[in-house]
Formats: C-alpha cells, structure tokens, sequence
C-alpha cells in the first residue's frame, strides 16, 4: 500500500472520530453538566476529608463504588490478575527481549 493512501485513510479515520465526538459532546449539553458534577464531587471530598492513600491503620483506600456495591472481591481479582500479567512480561521480556550479539531484527 502506497503511504499516500495510508496517511489519508488514517486522516479520514481521525476526521470520522473527531466529527463523532463532537456530535456526542453537544448531544450531551457539552461540558457544563460535567463541570457541574466534577465540583459537586470535589465538594463533597473536600467536606468529607483527605487522607493517605495507605494507612497503616485503615488499609487501602478503595473508591466508594467499589466498596459499598460490594465489588471488593472482583477488584482484588483484577489486580492480581494486572500483577500476573505485568510479572509474566517482565519474565517474558527478561528472557526474550533481546537479541544476542551479532543478531539483527529482520527487515
């Protein structure tokens, strides 16, 4: 494929998502009701108070959603999942990241 035509089918992609967003944004109300929910949410924590993200005393900081809807043990799953596969990578790449001397990658 001529780089021509993929630089064009890549513009005309970009142009087609962009167009989407913008019909979205505006068949939203735009950003003003997000602004007003972000404050109304950066209110609420400023009320309720801050803290450390790990306290030794509390434990780990999870988002109130995950806490109270009861999704604790589908959030720890996903971050063992996450820590297996970010180890595994590091294995995998530990071992056949690289190429041995004399080596070149194919072209």
């Amino acid at each position: 494929m001529q780089r021509w035509k993929q630089y064009g089918g890549l513009a005309g992609l970009f142009a087609a998502f962009l167009a989407a967003g913008y019909w979205g944004f505006t068949a939203t109300g735009g950003a003003l009701p997000w602004a007003k929910r972000s404050a109304k949410a950066l209110q609420r924590g400023v009320q309720d108070g801050g803290g450390a993200l790990v306290d030794i005393g509390r434990g780990i900081v999870v988002a109130g959603p995950i806490r109270k809807g009861g999704m604790m043990l589908e959030f720890g799953a996903l971050v063992a999942l996450l820590v297996v596969v970010g180890l595994g990578l590091y294995v995998y790449v530990d071992r056949y990241g690289g190429f041995e001397d004399g080596e070149r990658p194919a072209r």
